[in-house]
């Protein structure tokens, strides 16, 4: 496991990136989402455990993550249910008209 802990958050954001890449698309948006809407609020011991996520089996992630099989501890079991409320909790950046709502050219 590489130290992070000298890196500036957007430092340490750079680096992982890559590793957020994954062998299934799902996994890819949602650790990616995470990094850039989560993992600045992490402390140093739960950015640890971040890393230790990124570092299991795509297939564990997944059966982790859509609630098929608890994770090994409870350290993981919470950053995974964080990970999942940030990733449903903040909107995209997309331009998306919240219902109901019109949009300048809808008159």
């Amino acid at each position: 496991m590489q130290d992070l802990s000298s890196l500036s958050t957007n430092q340490q954001i750079r680096r992982l990136r890559w590793q957020c890449r994954r062998g299934m698309l799902e996994l890819d948006h949602l650790l990616d989402r995470f990094l850039d809407l989560g993992y600045s609020d992490l402390s140093e011991p739960e950015r640890l455990t971040f890393l230790r996520l990124l570092g299991e089996q795509d297939t564990c992630l997944s059966d982790w993550f859509m609630a098929r099989v608890e994770p090994p501890d409870l350290e993981l079991s919470e950053l995974i249910r964080r990970i999942i409320e940030v990733a449903r909790e903040r909107p995209t950046s997309f331009n998306a008209t919240p219902p109901g709502q019109r949009t300048r050219t809808e008159h």
